[in-house]
């Protein structure tokens, strides 16, 4: 079989003949994004579903501020706050299986953790020790990708050799708005469209690419709408509704494991706190556009309606607090713990067979280390 005589292969027609190669129609976003909290759709989402949202947006709030202040005490070197964006991280993290993998980038520590990842190990690589901090395939989450949008490609590479495999394996690749602005961006979906990939792309449109907004990074009516031009659907979803944003995401897992290919959806949310730690993100925003979106703050929106079917009261709320401040004392103490390093780490987990070079630059240290060990020694006698 050639390629033009594969199914859907290209055929061209000169006009007046020629047709799209797909109906974009069904491709297309919605015009609003999709919301379920505060409409006729919440009455149909499971109580248990929407209780632990709640317990994990909660959980992920105190997170953040926990990482925040490890920062500030000089405990971590960096930590990009998802504060505001919970509802996507919490969603990303709760809707794959455990044969599943997830491609976070920097900012997603906190999906990482939802997943069930252990949050020092999370934090590891913004602390500036150990690699990754965790191995990947054990957790089925890919290491935090500080260059933008360069895990796209992976996760579709992996979903396509799973595909080959004949695994049931779906990708799901977390990325900000400024990273659909990266090459590495229109590879990976387009690729992925092509290669009929099972992966899903998650955009969390918070608003700035650090300092600049949106609108000086395209012109597109969304950023769902850039799916179209792939060949593959775009959905638009209110990305502080946490219920939406893991429905949207199920579906498009569920499309995804079924054969049906990509899916891009764009979450609409926003970054409360700044771009990072070294970010004064006054400069770019008012106080008063903060204000409004903490006024559809994700757990603020969980909450009422919890309350509105009577399945959350004042003391649900304290036990999820309570709960909270406890898995944050837990990071504290444990991030407060010097670690205890071996510089000879250095070189494992680079390749499987290290390379001449790298046993070179091995040795050298092995050699000033033992240096530095018996003039150590000296010194005690």
């Amino acid at each position: 079989m050639t390629v033009l005589e594969q199914p859907g292969a290209y055929r061209p027609t000169p006009p007046p003949g020629w047709q799209p190669r797909v109906d974009a129609a069904p491709l297309l976003p919605d015009t609003e994004p999709y919301r379920v909290l505060g409409t006729a759709a919440a009455a149909d989402v499971s109580p248990d579903l929407l209780t632990r949202l709640h317990r994990e947006l909660v959980r992920g709030r105190r997170y953040n501020a926990q990482a925040t202040a490890l920062t500030r005490q000089g405990r971590l070197a960096v930590y990009p706050s998802s504060t505001g964006q919970e509802a996507c991280q919490v969603a990303a993290g709760l809707v794959l299986e455990d044969r599943d993998w997830l491609f976070p980038s920097y900012r997603d520590t906190l999906a990482a953790v939802v997943r069930g990842l252990d949050p020092v190990d999370a934090l590891t690589l913004l602390r500036g020790d150990w690699h990754s901090g965790y191995d990947p395939h054990a957790h089925r989450v890919a290491p935090l990708c500080t260059p933008l949008a360069t895990q796209l490609p992976h996760a579709v590479g992996l979903a396509h050799a799973a595909r080959l495999k004949g695994d049931d394996v779906v990708a799901l690749a977390l990325v900000g708005d400024g990273g659909t602005s990266e090459g590495d961006f229109h590879e990976a979906l387009n690729f992925a469209a092509v290669w009929h990939a099972p992966v899903v792309f998650l955009v969390q449109n918070n608003g700035f690419a650090i300092s600049v907004p949106l609108a000086k990074q395209t012109a597109a009516p969304s950023l769902a709408h850039k799916a179209v031009g792939y060949g593959m659907p775009g959905r638009l979803v209110d990305g502080n509704d946490a219920a939406a944003v893991h429905q949207v995401l199920a579906e498009a897992v569920h499309r995804a494991r079924g054969g049906g290919g990509p899916t891009l959806v764009e979450a609409v949310t926003y970054r409360i706190d700044a771009h990072t730690n070294a970010d004064d993100a006054t400069r770019y925003r008012p106080d008063s556009e903060v204000e409004a979106w903490r006024a559809h703050d994700p757990i603020t929106l969980l909450e009422d309606a919890l309350r509105d079917r009577s399945l959350l009261d004042d003391e649900g709320v304290r036990a999820a607090r309570e709960s909270a401040e406890r898995f944050a004392a837990d990071l504290r103490t444990r991030m407060h713990q010097d670690p205890v390093l071996d510089p000879m780490e250095l070189f494992e987990h680079v390749y499987a067979v290290r390379t001449g070079q790298l046993r070179e630059q091995a040795a050298q240290l092995r050699a000033e280390l033992d240096a530095e060990a018996g003039e150590a020694g000296k010194g005690e006698r």
